[in-house]
Formats: structure tokens, sequence, C-alpha cells
């Protein structure tokens, strides 16, 4: 058997991910970057700093004379903090085999197809919406709330030009024209994914393509939203040229659900968070604005490729953004649970957030074999629940070691980049 190692190096991009991915065996190596992206309000550096970095990297372990080289690229899902990195031009000098993407953005698929519209649509109506609020004077409490839904909403429009690149449309490119994959595949046996190296397969579990939990990825409607968009279109319609066709609803029509169906095809972590924002019982439109964008969120982060990467019996565990109903599907089925408990890697997701890693899977799916858990993140300062501490002690609890982009501690595994750049694991051959 080959001798194999596999190395993740988190780049401190502030609040995104970026991580490459090298698997080595003799002399020969496979390299995968999972996402490239920050938010605008929690940047560490300016983001090309990072892509030159990466790129320079690559171009580093290239054999002379040959281009910087990525085997993969993988996009989780189109949220800016996760793809913007990708607009830049500098990619064009890098050669690329294969470029997996969320299924969500293929097409040719008419699920995907559906539910792509349906949550554009509804991000950019909502942050129509939040741009006609009328304005915050001298209450901070609807400023920070409003303040909150504008950049959620504004992160879950993506970056055309970076999904652009991904997949080679409008001019944008890679130095060569990469194999796109839309995962997971309707095949299932497709998503056991062989890589060059012997000894090294991914396993693609999710996003869900079961209709069920396509209807946890689907912004649901309310009324009150609906209401709210008809009273600001009326007060604005002298902007509206005569005969141009009104605006259309915050969610599509497909979207509603009456109050009966909510247990059955929302989840009751929806439901949970509903409950406690009251919505029926408030009259201030940038909570309503708030609730909105957050559940618009939760809806673009279920669409995230989730993939275990494993080499030799050590299993990476990349969960993207994957919320509740993602969670579900994964710890719900025997053979996808055991591929992700006790990993020698787990990527926290969605920047350590309380609803992005389940309980039970921090205390006990992930085992107490101290896995190294990399928590990417930066500080958003309207976002102070943000890592979950909750979270971070139930995790350590567990013997987990939590290496923070943001303050990272070197230690006999882990290497730190000059300047903080960088964070780095290494996991030998078993």
């Amino acid at each position: 058997m080959p001798a194999s190692s596999v190395t993740i190096r988190m780049y401190d991009v502030g609040f995104g991910d970026a991580f490459l991915i090298t698997v080595k065996q003799d002399d020969q190596a496979w390299r995968m970057l999972v996402d490239c992206g920050v938010h605008s309000l929690g940047k560490a550096r300016p983001l090309l700093d990072v892509v030159n970095a990466i790129i320079s990297d690559l171009t580093e372990a290239a054999e002379p004379g040959t281009p910087p080289t990525l085997d993969v690229v993988v996009a989780t899902h189109h949220h800016a903090d996760h793809i913007t990195g990708f607009a830049f031009d500098d990619w064009e000098e890098v050669h690329v085999r294969e470029v997996w993407v969320s299924f969500v953005e293929d097409d040719s698929d008419e699920d995907a197809k559906t539910l792509k519209n349906g949550l554009a649509r509804a991000a950019t109506n909502l942050n129509t919406l939040i741009g006609r609020a009328p304005a915050a004077l001298n209450d901070e409490a609807r400023a920070l709330a409003l303040g909150i839904a504008g950049t959620l909403a504004l992160n879950s429009l993506g970056n055309e030009d970076a999904m652009d690149r991904l997949l080679g449309r409008n001019g944008k490119h890679f130095l060569n024209v990469p194999t796109i994959r839309y995962l997971p595949d309707r095949g299932g046996e497709l998503n056991i994914i062989r890589t060059s190296l012997p000894n090294a397969t991914v396993h693609v579990l999710g996003p869900s393509r079961d209709p069920d939990q396509l209807k946890l990825m689907n912004p649901p409607a309310s009324a009150r939203w609906l209401a709210m968009q008809q009273a600001l279109d009326a007060e604005s319609e002298s902007d509206f040229a005569v005969g141009q066709a009104p605006a259309k609803p915050l969610f599509d029509e497909i979207y509603s659900v009456t109050p009966d169906e909510i247990a059955g095809n929302i989840g009751i972590e929806l439901v949970s968070t509903l409950a406690t924002l009251n919505l029926p019982a408030l009259l201030d439109d940038a909570s309503e604005l708030l609730a909105a964008a957050s559940i618009l969120e939760r809806s673009v982060n279920n669409t995230s490729i989730y993939f275990v990467l494993d080499v030799d019996g050590t299993r990476l565990v990349f969960v993207g953004d994957s919320q509740q109903g993602a969670w579900d599907h994964v710890l719900q089925d025997p053979a996808a649970r055991a591929l992700v408990s006790a990993p020698a890697f787990y990527k926290i997701g969605h920047h350590g957030s309380h609803n992005a890693t389940p309980r039970e899977y921090a205390t006990n799916a992930i085992g107490n074999q101290g896995t190294y858990a990399m928590l990417p993140y930066g500080k958003v300062q309207q976002w102070g629940d943000i890592p979950n501490e909750n979270l971070l002690t139930a995790l350590t609890t567990m013997n987990a070691h939590i290496v923070r982009a943001d303050a990272p501690v070197a230690d006999t595994r882990v290497h730190i980049g000059p300047g903080n750049l960088w964070s780095e694991i290494t996991f030998p051959a078993p």
C-alpha cells in the first residue's frame, strides 16, 4: 500500500471559506479547493490577497514548466461568502480538471431550475423590500434588524461573475475547460467518486434530492410579508412607469403553505424558529424582513454539497453551510452516519452558527477521538452569537481540537502561515 498523507490548509479570509486539500501518495499528489469567498462585512484581508496566495501555493507545488493545477474545485453553494473569490481573473492561469457544484445550479434539471429560480427571486425581491423599508430613525434595534436582513439577503444573491467562471459562462473561465459535476448525481453509485489516487475516495452525501427534503430548501411564503410588499408598492406607485408590470410577490405562489401544512412541510426547526420570532404578533416590518432573510439564508445553506473524503480510512467531513434538514438526511441514513462519525477532521459548518452543527452530532456522532475541527470565521459586528459558544464547548468536551481562522494556535500537528494567512493540519498514513 502506498504511503499517504492528507493536508488541509484553511486560509484566513474572514467570514468565509477557503480550504486547500492535498493528498499525497508516494510521488503523486491530488489537490482539491473547497470554496473561496468572504462576506463583505467580515473580511480579514483583501480577498485578492488570498486568491493570489492560493495560486502561488499551487504554482510552487507544480512541476517545472507546468501551470498551477487543481484536480477539483468544489463550490459548496452559491452564497457570496463561499464563491466570491472566483470572480477574479487571476484564476485564468490555473488548470482545473473538475468543478463540482450543487445540483441546484444545473439548468437542465427541472427540480433544480424550480428551486434555484425561487431562491433567486426571493433574494432579489427581499433586497428590494429592505431597500424600500422606512428609515430607522432613532431606533437602534430596528436599524440593526434591517442591517442584518440586508446582509443576509445580499449574501443570498451570490456572485454571478464567480458562478460564470465556475461554469465557464459569459467569457469567464479557468486556464482550460474543466469537467462540471452537478452533485449529488441522480445515480447513487456516481456519488462515490474515485480520485486519481488509489486510496482516496470522496463520498457525496448531500444535498438531498428527496422531494420532502427539497421542500425544506424552498423559501416558504408568509401572508404578512406579501401584505407588507403590497403596502410598499402602493406607497411607491408613482415610481413606476404607466403600464409597467406590478412587482412580483416576495415568494412565489408555489412556495405557499397553509398553517396546517407547516409542521409537515417546513420541519420542526423552522417551526421552532418562527415560534421564537412570534411573527403573528410582530408589527415591526424590520423584524419581519429579518425573519424572511433568515429563512432564505437557511434555504440556500441547505443546498450545500456535503461530502466525506476518505484517505486510507482517515475521514474528513466537509458540510458547507448545511443546516438541520440537510443534516437529518445524513444522520438518519446508517451508512452516511457511519461515514461522518468519529472523523479525523470536521469543517465546522456555517462558521460555527447555532443551527449548523446538530447537538446529536457534536455530543454523540463526532466521537471522543481527538477530531480536529477547523472554524472558518471572521467577526461580523451584527452577529454576536457566531460562533456559538455552546457549540464550541460541546466540541471541546468531546476532545475535539478547534482551530480558529481568526485566532489559530500551533501544536504538533497544526502549522500557522506568515501573518496568520493560513492554518494547516497534516494527517499521516495510518
